[in-house]
């Protein structure tokens, strides 16, 4: 009964959209992803130097076939957050305090049902209310020098892009998985202590470097973000990127090319061996514990189209690569590549629709660990080394408050993390989505 209901719920909600759009041509990170408006938002205390946040994204998905059985979930965050301009506030030029609290609650459907290890709602993970951002801000030179230190996440900071999140899976929103599978590099909103620097050559060309704390208490069910002891800390990640970038203000098809990556000097868990040798999924005992490894990426993303100058509708490209340097891995790269149209239908200048797909290759060691578990109960060893998910995702903005992007994705090859003494390859996964987002501090706008 869940699962239909829920998914007559994100099948209305498209249908809904799909009359909206009619009517319209008749007549647009975790992180995080705060909900896209279209105007200013309110804000009462901005002549004081204080900018505040309030909002919800939800986030339901349907597996209608494929997987490990048929079923639905829905997962949401509660994002509030205050930006203090210490120069207002008390005379401190270039100065500012960032803060933001969460609360994320529901199931994941690549959990319960498709048994796959990178999810379908990217909102998903750290369920509970937790302190997500306490840091100090500082720009020096004339803004050339932008330095953040406190309580944050790498991922935030490094590997996003505004495009990214038009999606809904977590394959591409609010980064590519990959990173987290093979590295320390820590994930919205489970904070820790961190700093990053960023230093502009020029207006178009950047170096970006950080530091985050490497600690598994941070990832506890248990934690909530306010614990700042270092105690069991392992090492840090150390993230870095050289861009070129440009926006709408000095180039007319706005770009970005980067090339980025990450050295780990924190522990990890071995894929494959336990602590004695052994393989650790047959043997029920403790992975062994390695230190250190490294990465390399390179994106992009190109604006291909923009017919009017003084709008921002058009066509942009947008691609990762990445790969594993060091250490053992668990996937061995990812590629991924999409596309998103900014104004769709007349009058609509701020919907979007995009395609995006990827291929996650699994590393030589997660082979070997998927066929021990699939040959130790008796099952084929024919295990798909590639997992391609893909999405198809309309956002369809409603005023300057809310979003709504119904989506459908196919996963190709799922890969049985989730279950992997299962006997048989599990179902190619075709899921109906429908991500939405609240803006609350612009809900005043119009009234």
């Amino acid at each position: 009964m869940r699962t239909t209901l829920l998914s007559a719920a994100c099948w209305a909600g498209a249908a809904a959209l799909s009359m909206s759009c009619a009517r319209a041509q008749e007549a647009p990170p975790a992180l995080p992803m705060k909900p896209k408006a279209e105007a200013t938002s309110w804000q009462p205390l901005a002549d004081s130097g204080i900018n505040l946040s309030l909002g919800y994204t939800g986030e339901a998905a349907s597996n209608l076939s494929g997987g490990v059985r048929r079923d639905a979930a829905f997962a949401g965050q509660v994002y509030v957050g205050a930006d203090l301009d210490m120069d207002k506030i008390a005379g401190i030029d270039g100065g500012a305090l960032h803060f933001a609290v969460t609360n994320r609650h529901g199931q994941s459907l690549s959990a319960i049902a498709l048994g796959n290890n990178t999810s379908v709602q990217e909102i998903w993970g750290t369920q509970n209310t937790h302190l997500a951002i306490l840091t100090w801000q500082q720009k020096l030179f004339n803004g050339a020098l932008d330095i953040e230190a406190g309580r944050s996440q790498a991922n935030i900071h490094f590997l996003n892009s505004p495009l990214y999140c038009n999606f809904q899976s977590n394959s591409a929103c609010g980064n590519p998985t990959f990173v987290f599978k093979n590295s320390n590099f820590t994930y919205f909103p489970a904070s820790s202590w961190m700093a990053h620097a960023k230093f502009h050559f020029t207006p178009k060309v950047m170096l970006h470097a950080g530091v985050y704390e490497v600690n598994p208490d941070r990832k506890r069910p248990t934690d909530n973000g306010f614990n700042f002891s270092t105690k069991n800390a392992t090492g840090v990640i150390i993230p870095w990127e050289l861009s070129y970038g440009t926006d709408f203000s000095n180039d007319r098809l706005p770009r970005h090319y980067i090339v980025g990556g990450w050295v780990d000097r924190g522990d990890y868990a071995d894929p494959l061996r336990d602590d004695q040798g052994g393989i650790a999924i047959l043997t029920n005992r403790p992975a062994a514990t390695r230190h250190g490894r490294s990465g390399l990426y390179a994106r992009f993303d190109q604006m291909l189209t923009r017919p009017d100058p003084a709008s921002e509708r058009g066509l942009s490209l947008f691609g990762v690569a990445m790969t594993n340097l060091s250490g053992r891995a668990e996937e061995s790269h990812f590629l991924e590549l999409g596309l998103v149209q900014t104004g769709t239908f007349a009058g609509r200048d701020k919907d979007t629709i995009g395609f995006v797909i990827n291929d996650q290759r699994f590393s030589d060691l997660a082979m070997e660990r998927m066929r021990a578990a699939r040959a130790s109960v008796g099952g084929t060893a024919n295990i798909k080394r590639h997992q391609y998910m893909m999405e198809l995702a309309y956002g369809a903005q409603f005023g300057p408050a809310i979003r709504v992007s119904p989506n459908i994705q196919y996963i190709l090859n799922p890969d049985q993390t989730g279950v992997p003494f299962r006997t048989r390859n599990t179902g190619n996964a075709f899921i109906v989505g429908f991500k939405f987002t609240v803006d609350a501090m612009s809900l005043r706008l119009r009234s």
